[in-house]
């Protein structure tokens, strides 16, 4: 089993940044694809961004391209979302996913979930 918790959320205006984070712990050796999804109010959850165990391959919503950037840490077994220029549509409770498969991928077939860090993007 992997535990995965998020990290970094909060309160923000329109234009400004937040990191979040996402800590990995258990057996780490079985995931490799992580990718960060969001679920604003109301709506389902949609995919942000992904990234490969190398870190070389990256996707992202189109919504975010350009502004969000998605790393990985794996010495420290920690995923990174850098968030510039946030917009009040942005605002959404965020989760960070794993999965054992190695290819990167965005839909929300992800094996392991964390819980979710909220974030609020006031204008």
């Amino acid at each position: 089993q992997v535990q995965l918790v998020e990290s970094g959320g909060g309160l923000v205006q329109a234009g400004g940044s937040l990191r979040l984070s996402c800590a990995a712990s258990g057996r780490t050796d079985s995931y490799h694809a992580m990718g960060w999804f969001r679920q604003a109010p109301g709506k389902e959850r949609a995919f942000v961004a992904a990234i490969s165990w190398s870190g070389g391959i990256t996707y992202y919503a189109d919504s975010v391209k350009g502004r969000f950037t998605i790393s990985r840490d794996n010495a420290k077994n920690t995923m990174y979302l850098q968030m510039n220029s946030l917009k009040p549509e942005d605002t959404a409770v965020y989760y960070c996913a794993a999965d054992g498969r190695w290819v990167v991928f965005t839909t929300d077939e992800y094996e392991y979930w964390g819980r979710g860090t909220q974030v609020t993007v006031s204008s």
